[in-house]
């Protein structure tokens, strides 16, 4: 028995874990947060990569939309959604596009491509308030944009179709809509904030991640969830863009529901990640060291 009892010690600290998980992770690596955005940033106004980032997230957002409008089109014109790509094609779209448009400006403007996830990343003090302007004003143009080139391709098609406005479906309460926009909305942002935190890339090195991936395919499950209901906002500027183009009176009733309810859920989400997530104690190398040592 004494035997078995001493394998037992030199196996648990001769075999000791090659990737640890959790805050045993957290000795490989130390991160220090670098300090907030400041409101504003005067300087910003006189710099190219500004402008830059801005006209990224407009084409990305044209871009965005040009797509989506098209493909919920499609699924209206058909008699039955069996004969479509249907929800699930939808879904996919939104959130293949998500994916691809993050992936490419990602390292340009941060691929936000929504106002919502651009207040959110505001509130946390990820960018300064002249930007988030900056970028909520050129994502809602970039919106007006592709939803208006579908129109000018397919306008007949486009006023018979719908034009892909969101509005609450029959059936559901201003209430049902509200709700299902906030969790969703929360969902996104707070995979957002997960997937692009450095300070979790630093403690988790051992968990590849590739940021754009989660974040498509939140975009894509919410679809699944809330399409049946409000059509899936999760995004102003998307909203917007496709109700002003198409202008018809039950898109601009529920239009707050689209603005209120995103921006509701992302500083929720924003306030969960850096109140509960990000106040987990972050230990340095030296203070895991002296630990192990005792």
């Amino acid at each position: 028995m004494e035997g078995k009892e001493e394998d037992v010690k030199v196996g648990a600290t001769k075999f000791p874990e090659k990737q640890p998980l959790g805050t045993s992770a957290q000795t490989h690596k130390d991160y220090k947060d670098p300090p907030p955005a400041p409101l504003f940033e005067p300087h910003e106004l006189i710099s190219w990569s500004f402008y830059r980032a801005g006209i990224a997230e407009f084409v990305a957002t044209f871009l965005f939309l040009y797509i989506s409008v098209l493909t919920v089109m499609g699924v209206n014109r058909e008699p039955t959604k069996c004969t479509s790509v249907g929800v699930q094609g939808i879904a996919w779209a939104f959130g293949g596009m998500i994916f691809a448009l993050v992936y490419c400006t990602a390292g340009i403007s941060g691929g936000h491509i929504n106002p919502a996830v651009t207040f959110g990343l505001f509130l946390a003090r990820k960018l300064s308030l002249t930007r988030a302007v900056f970028y909520i004003i050129m994502q809602t143009l970039g919106a007006i944009a592709g939803a208006g080139v579908v129109k000018a391709f397919q306008k007949t098609q486009y006023e018979l179709l719908g034009g892909g406005a969101n509005y609450v479906n029959h059936g559901y309460t201003k209430g049902d809509g509200l709700g299902a926009e906030i969790v969703g909305t929360f969902v996104l942002v707070y995979t957002v904030f997960s997937a692009t935190d450095a300070k979790r890339n630093a403690r988790d090195s051992h968990v590849p991640i590739l940021a754009p991936l989660p974040i498509g395919f939140a975009v894509f499950v919410v679809h699944l969830a809330t399409i049946p209901i409000t059509g899936t906002g999760i995004n102003p500027a998307r909203s917007l863009g496709a109700a002003i183009i198409y202008d018809k009176e039950h898109a601009w009733d529920d239009q707050w529901i689209f603005w209120v309810g995103p921006f509701i859920g992302a500083a929720l989400a924003a306030m969960y990640h850096q109140i509960v997530i990000r106040a987990i104690p972050f230990k340095s190398r030296a203070q895991s060291s002296s630990s192990y040592s005792l």
